[in-house]
């Protein structure tokens, strides 16, 4: 019997020593919580792969339920992969704080082991010798949004701002013709995403960043967009007796091009204000490097739509300056995630370049382009030059000197020089041959080019284009 009594003794302290040790992580691991704020490091696990990546902590919350989410940005990753995670998908053992002055560096937090002293100390506190627990808690989390509102007031403002209707009071005035701002992107409040869902026509569609919708629609779970106005409304009963109003079947604007079922309407930003800044808003949600303004008289936006029985549906769309200094082309270039990875991307950068032909120009897009848009370019560009390259020496006899410079591609093609030279220089086709600098396609290069060729599956035919440019710079903007 007294061995069957210690045996239940000993049994009964191993299970009180584990639940002491319970307690005792539980407690380690909200000490650490506490600490974590906007700056810090720490490894977290991405919701769509579910792997563990060192992740910087842009912003912190208090769910009503009284738990911690997080939001972080994934280093090394697109911006586009920001979320918001829960304390179970983040490893407190690896947090670093962010160290004062110093932009980028971090520091190991100190994280005591065993946070007894720490509580106790918490707990020794007058504040917290007069209140319950729970009156602690709501302390705290009351503190934690007030340094919040503290944090975001001042771009409340802001974005109450950027979210009215622009008129003569509360448009500012342009400071540049340009729709792309470096550096944007450090404001905290434009670093979070705030729109959960968009649904536009048949697609529900999930954005990447932010966009200065208004207050009261980012806080809804979807929001409805009129896939031919592009008009934003908050409820599918909304966007209905939206549809019963909207005549508009196509988007408003000249129509330019159409081969088969693709088109292109081209949309003066002053005459159709209000259809330019609801597209600017859209189209900000996946275009992390470009900032919006509601003054859109200076550009032209080309549209490209898909037709079917229902209208014109709208696939992506670049903008350009009415007038450009620096002679850009697109200032600013998007295919609908929807539609992506169907060539469009290719199809709206081979457009700019034929009215950069019909305009007797060479042009470029605005820089700096997204890790997308970079390949894209990258890719036409290559297949463009090439494609110029083998025409060339195929309309010679074998054997005759066939010369062609870069300023002649540049003419045929309107890609600008420095875009040429680039490109030349990426796909290794200058050679310095007997004293002189050549242009050199090997046949595993004219292989790469056939096999892009067979994948091309819609091209631009510039004989469907009907338009003809106009001289801006002699008309009243």
């Amino acid at each position: 019997q007294m061995d069957e009594g210690s045996s239940t003794v000993s049994s009964n302290s191993y299970s009180n020593g584990a639940s002491e040790k319970m307690e005792t992580d539980d407690k380690d691991k909200v000490f650490a919580l506490d600490q974590i704020h906007d700056g810090c490091r720490i490894m977290a696990r991405m919701t769509t792969t579910r792997q563990w990546h060192d992740a910087e902590v842009i912003s912190v919350r208090v769910n009503p339920e009284g738990t911690y989410a997080f939001y972080v940005h994934y280093l090394e990753c697109n911006r586009r992969l920001d979320e918001w995670v829960t304390t179970d998908d983040v490893n407190v053992e690896t947090l670093r704080m962010p160290v004062k002055g110093q932009k980028g560096a971090v520091v190991p937090a100190r994280i005591p082991q065993k946070c007894e002293d720490a509580i106790s100390t918490r707990e020794e506190s007058p504040a917290s010798t007069t209140g319950s627990p729970d009156r602690e808690l709501s302390k705290k989390m009351g503190a934690v949004q007030r340094k919040r509102k503290a944090t975001i007031d001042p771009m409340e403002n802001l974005k109450a701002d950027e979210s009215m209707p622009p008129t003569a009071e509360t448009s500012a005035p342009r400071t540049s013709g340009s729709m792309c701002k470096v550096g944007h992107s450090e404001d905290a409040l434009t670093r979070i995403r705030n729109i959960e869902l968009i649904e536009l026509g048949r697609h529900r569609i999930q954005p990447w960043y932010f966009s200065p919708y208004p207050q009261q629609l980012t806080k809804l779970p979807v929001i409805y967009i009129c896939e031919f106005c592009l008009k934003y409304l908050k409820s599918p009963t909304c966007l209905k007796r939206h549809m019963t109003k909207c005549h508009l079947k196509h988007p408003p604007g000249n129509e330019i091009y159409r081969n088969d079922n693709i088109s292109f309407f081209e949309i003066d930003g002053r005459k159709n204000k209000s259809y330019a800044q609801n597209l600017c808003l859209l189209a900000k949600l996946f275009l992390d490097h470009k900032t919006l303004y509601y003054d859109t008289d200076p550009f032209l936006f080309y549209v490209m739509t898909e037709r079917d029985d229902r209208g014109f549906h709208i696939v992506g769309f670049f903008s350009k300056e009415k007038e450009s200094a620096e002679e850009y082309n697109v200032a600013c270039i998007l295919v609908l995630p929807s539609y992506q990875k169907r060539g469009y991307g290719r199809l709206l950068i081979e457009f700019s370049y034929e009215l950069s032909k019909c305009e007797g120009k060479s042009g470029s897009p605005e820089k700096p382009l997204s890790d997308l848009g970079l390949l894209s370019y990258r890719s036409f560009w290559a297949a463009t030059i090439i494609e110029q390259l083998m025409h060339h020496k195929e309309s010679f006899p074998s054997g005759e000197e066939n010369a062609l410079s870069v300023s002649q591609l540049s003419q045929l093609t309107s890609i600008r020089k420095e875009d040429v030279i680039s490109t030349l220089q990426q796909l290794n086709l200058y050679k310095y041959y007997k004293g002189q600098y050549v242009m050199v396609i090997s046949d595993d290069m004219r292989e790469m080019y056939e096999k892009s060729c067979k994948k091309m599956r819609v091209r631009i035919d510039p004989s469907m284009l009907k338009w003809t440019p106009k001289d801006w710079s002699r008309r009243k903007i």
